[in-house]
């Protein structure tokens, strides 16, 4: 938190020791009194300086100079400052550090003061609550999010209101349960809505323990009152009900939603234009995506935390920024209700019959961010170049309509018609745009040059004043030589004395009556005329006055502007949606992906299916079948490490991420009944900072699945219980797995390396035994990454080792422990889940040949002569192996 030395604190300008601060530095203190906790730049000329412990808290994390000068009420002034027209650099630094910054400019004109200039706040930065394009991640949003919690009878209610300032979605969500219930519950929805700021009152503090949140801002409790939320609400959207928002019945969550409208408004200093339509989420809404899920199957960010490769990286073909912050959206909210992924199925099904998706995606190459435009216009902060962006993205509209009108049926009512009614062109807003914005408009408006000629009569005289004023000054001088005789007569200008008419005092005598005198030299006069004198105020003036002029009409166009605001933000939504279809059908036809059947019975059928990201990571990747059904609904995966039991996993859940999202699938075919929630416990990781170790960081997220699974979940759990002892690992793995079989009864894949497991088939009819094959040649092992039936044979686990690295006296040393191991088994069989088997002990002396036995058998024979071990390939070789085993007993 941001503070002040005590000598010179804000809070104690009133009192006598602030009166020996300067009258300047009075000024300064009291706008810090009403920022206390952010940074305050403060303009002085060319300059935005920052005192005391702002300044040194900006010069360490911004790298500049920090300085003293004099001092005030006997307190050194430490001081840093940055020029005026490069501050958004520095403000993106400060804010992704999660810094709030506050701008105080100066007002009127410095010679015409008598004290300082006066200065107030126009601009608050926060992390929440950008929308200049310098300071924002193009692809992703950076939304602000209020916490609200009402407790009646230990029942805790807690209301979410979030908005996103840069487009104008403000979206809410109440749940209500115990304190532990709602804590967790809040933990997962910050996680999904990932906000830049969260605001929160002061007395909830334990609710956010379980938590994991970023900026937070602490504002008074009485800023949640649900009354005046509720009409903070309305008065917003212009309503006298929020019924046909579906709002009813809500409290907790209109609290939250007023804190949030008055921070957005402070923080902005003006109106919420562009905020005029509003979102109840609700729990059932959304396929359910905890935080250890979407880390798992990096939707859009590794478990490295590096941005690619992911899903998101690999599918994000969009040429515009609102298609790729669409279908990062998309990826974390998957709606459950299959009508809406079916019609984004038929619209990329269209993109794909009438070969349109190139063509679309070319044109939309040509078309600006509108969305964060139309939110600049709003907000009064739009920049010329916005505006004329503007103006050439609507000018493709008519032939992105076009694009789209030929992909359906006129009179459809599918999702590519609701997207062509939206891209109809705004031609009062785009004729507005034609006629009042420069071909290659000033990037400033202070720059001027910003309107075309023939908007305004009065700016283009003014122009021409300032422009011509050398022609003018050359005809002025032909026509005054003419009427006076004078041939030597000069017409001149300069900054002390302004524009004269300069005649030699040898021609002094012709010098006409209407000439006064201005100037007296040595060998000369100069004078100046009534037509000159009027010339010379409006042009020294001209300039100022038409950039003063421009600034005017600027504020009267985005007034003008204004009334679109609805049309355009729909327009948006229409391009981001055509942008996001087309960049899945690009990719979908790219790779062969297929068009997945989203059916009411609870089915899990995958053919060939792939992992999406992996299939192009590696040279040639081995597809795979998935088939579960309610009378199958638990696959117990064995196999060795390396084999792709991960990534099979992995695939079988993004594919039906995908298959929900509204995108084709990597898969030859898929057929997915109703999901609720995708579940995973993958890998191993710990959190030491808050005191949990690895094998409690894998406990507590098998317990929320446990909990939370139904049976329309898919659960996704991997290499459950080896964080502990072999004995308590292998039995937690087991009361895990019957109890998603018997009480969950999720669609479940399940990978272990306790061989035991594979038993509970036997006792499940549910459950089936399926393993990832490898092929072991001598001492090396060979990866198949094929899903086949029944239980691995063994781990490999030695093998693995050896291709690792490990050195090759530890591997000897490993079997002949494995084997006293086995020897010493109480029921005499190995433990195929922890080593890999030997044949037999090896001596000590590791020269000795290993003694192997061999029991006669004809008919064994003669299956193996009939084996050509060169024709076969690796999987009929396997396939081989498993017949010569069941015909060894």
């Amino acid at each position: 938190m941001t503070t002040v030395p005590n000598e010179i604190n804000p809070a104690a300008a009133k009192s006598s020791a602030t009166e020996k601060q300067t009258p300047m530095m009075q000024q300064y203190l009291r706008i810090k009194s009403d920022y206390p906790t952010m940074l305050v730049f403060y303009r002085m000329g060319d300059f935005y300086e920052l005192f005391f412990d702002d300044a040194e808290k900006a010069a360490r994390i911004l790298g500049i100079t920090l300085t003293a000068r004099g001092s005030s009420g006997g307190v050194p002034i430490k001081m840093a400052g940055v020029p005026f027209h490069a501050l958004d650099p520095y403000l993106a630094k400060l804010v992704k550090m999660g810094e709030s910054c506050a701008i105080a400019e100066q007002f009127g004109d410095p010679a015409l003061s008598k004290g300082p200039v006066e200065r107030k706040v126009v601009r608050v930065v926060t992390p929440g609550t950008l929308t200049d394009a310098d300071l924002l991640p193009e692809k992703a949003e950076r939304p602000l999010l209020a916490v609200c919690t009402l407790t009646q009878r230990k029942v805790v209610t807690t209301g979410l209101a979030w908005l996103s300032l840069a487009s104008g979605a403000l979206r809410l969500m109440e749940f209500s349960g115990d304190a532990r219930t709602v804590g967790a519950r809040l933990a997962q929805e910050l996680e999904r809505i990932a906000p830049a700021e969260v605001l929160r009152a002061d007395d909830n503090s334990d609710l956010f323990e379980e938590a994991a949140i970023g900026h937070t801002q602490h504002v008074p409790e009485w800023h949640f009152d649900v009354v005046k939320g509720h009409k903070a609400l309305l008065d917003q959207l212009a309503v006298a009900t929020l019924s046909g928002f579906g709002a009813d019945g809500l409290g907790a969550a209109f609290g939250a939603a007023g804190a949030l409208l008055r921070y957005a408004h402070s923080t902005q200093g003006r109106g919420l234009q562009h905020v005029q339509t509003l979102a109840v989420e609700s729990e059932n809404e959304f396929i359910g995506l905890d935080a250890a899920t979407r880390r798992n199957l990096e939707l859009t960010e590794t478990i490295r935390g590096q941005e690619s490769p992911t899903l998101f990286s690999l599918l994000d073909h969009c040429r515009t920024a609102m298609g790729s912050r669409l279908l990062r959206h998309w990826l974390h909210h998957p709606k459950r209700n299959q009508m809406v992924a079916r019609s984004r199925h038929q619209a990329i099904e269209a993109l794909l019959g009438r070969d349109a998706a190139g063509a679309l995606l070319a044109t939309l190459g040509q078309v600006p961010d509108i969305e964060r435009i139309t939110t600049r216009i709003a907000l009064l902060s739009a920049r010329p170049r916005d505006l004329a962006s503007l103006r050439d993205g609507l000018k493709q509209l008519p032939a992105l309509r076009e694009q789209v009108a030929r992909c359906f049926i006129p009179g459809d009512t599918c999702l590519l018609h609701e997207i062509h009614a939206a891209l109809a062109t705004p031609e009062a807003c785009l004729d507005l745009l034609v006629r009042a914005v420069a071909e290659e408009p000033a990037a400033m408006v202070r720059d001027g040059g910003v309107f075309a000629r023939g908007f305004d009569a009065e700016l283009d005289e003014l122009r021409a004043l300032s422009e011509n004023a050398g022609q003018f000054l050359v005809d002025l001088e032909t026509r005054e030589r003419a009427r006076t005789g004078i041939a030597n007569l000069r017409v001149e200008y300069n900054k002390v004395h302004g524009f004269y008419i300069e005649v030699t005092n040898g021609q002094a005598d012709k010098v006409p009556d209407d000439y006064r005198r201005r100037q007296t030299l040595k060998n000369c006069e100069r004078y100046i005329t009534p037509e000159l004198k009027a010339f010379e105020d409006k042009a020294l003036s001209a300039q100022d006055k038409a950039l003063a002029r421009e600034k005017m009409l600027y504020d009267e166009l985005l007034g003008s502007l204004a009334p679109f605001i609805g049309q355009l933000q729909a327009i948006a939504r229409a391009l981001a949606q055509i942008d996001t279809l087309a960049a899945l059908a690009t990719h979908a036809v790219r790779h062969n992906w297929c068009a997945p059947q989203l059916v009411d019975e609870p089915c899990l059928d995958i053919a060939e299916g792939r992992h999406p990201v992996v299939e192009n990571q590696i040279e040639r990747f081995i597809a795979n079948d998935c088939r579960l059904r309610d009378d199958k609904r638990l696959l117990l995966i064995t196999g060795p490490n390396m084999g792709g039991k991960s990534t099979f996993m992995r695939q079988v859940a993004l594919i039906t991420l995908l298959a929900y999202v509204g995108s084709y699938v990597p898969a030859a075919s898929a057929s997915i009944g109703p999901i609720d929630r995708i579940f995973t416990r993958i890998g191993a990781s710990d959190d030491l900072a808050n005191g949990r170790s690895t094998f409690m960081v894998e406990m507590t997220e098998s317990a929320a699945i446990l909990n939370g699974a139904t049976p329309q979940s898919l659960v996704l759990m991997d290499e459950v219980g080896r964080g502990t002892s072999t004995f308590d690992g292998l039995a937690l793995a087991w009361a895990i797995a019957r109890h998603l079989i018997e009480t969950s009864r999720s669609f479940t894949l399940f990978a272990t390396h306790y061989f035991e497991l594979t038993q509970l088939p036997e006792a499940h009819p549910s459950a089936a035994n399926v393993h990832l094959s490898a092929v072991e040649h001598k001492d090396s092992i060979v990866f198949l990454h094929a899903v086949q039936d029944g239980p691995a044979s063994q781990s490999y686990g030695l093998q693995v080792a050896q291709l690792a690295g490990v050195p090759a006296g530890v591997i000897r040393a490993a079997r002949r422990h494995l084997a006293r191991l086995e020897a010493q088994a109480v029921d005499g069989t190995a433990q195929l889940d922890l080593f890999a088997p030997a044949p037999c002990a090896e001596p000590e002396d590791e020269a000795a040949p290993a003694a192997v036995a061999a029991a006669p058998n004809d008919a064994l024979r003669e299956l193996i002569d009939q084996i050509d071990p060169d024709a076969l390939s690796p999987r009929e070789a396997l396939e081989r192996l498993y017949e010569l085993k069941h015909a060894a007993g």
